[in-house]
């Protein structure tokens, strides 16, 4: 039976939602040095229309296929820059996109656990970065995909994750 988001009985699903937000504060705490994240609405629709972000994709096959998305402002993409680096950064540039990219490896690393059981292999792909005035990303559609809003002192990121089961797969809630 092909397991999505959708199909999750709403307890595991809560669950799952209540460790992430757990994790990502966490990420952001230790790698960003930011303790303010708060998670906004519980889950979100899917946003698929950016402007003025950054975005950092990572992929993830195996037992489950999928993409772990990390969309945020440049104003807040600056900021943990800055944060990580322990350095002023002022402008987009390679250091903004590193440090985003490893933001979402770490996130799809650690949401990985929670799909790769029972001896299941998932792998990550190296993350990719978009950023632009205006740009548009469709993946998946809102029935498998899980959709967290943050906000960091005033403003707002999303972590998007999109999921397809395989039949043989299970999530792992422990």
């Amino acid at each position: 039976m092909d397991q999505q988001f959708c199909e999750i009985s709403a307890p595991s699903k809560d669950i799952l939602i209540k460790k992430f937000h757990n994790e990502i504060q966490g990420i952001f705490s230790v790698m960003v040095g930011v303790e303010d994240i708060m998670p906004l609405p519980m889950q979100v629709d899917p946003i698929t229309d950016f402007e003025n972000c950054v975005t950092a994709l990572v992929g993830f096959s195996g037992v489950s296929n999928g993409l772990l998305s990390l969309h945020v402002p440049e104003s807040l993409a600056l900021q943990f820059t800055s944060n990580m680096l322990g350095t002023e950064t002022a402008e987009l540039n390679g250091d903004v996109n590193d440090a985003l990219g490893e933001i979402a490896n770490v996130m799809a690393d650690s949401f990985k656990y929670h799909i790769a059981n029972n001896g299941h292999e998932v792998s990550l792909t190296m993350p990719s970065i978009i950023t632009g005035k205006e740009y548009t990303i469709r993946s998946g559609s809102s029935e498998d995909s899980l959709s967290l809003l943050y906000d960091s002192n005033g403003e707002w990121f999303l972590v998007n994750v999109v999921i397809e089961q395989n039949q043989t797969a299970d999530l792992n809630f422990q």
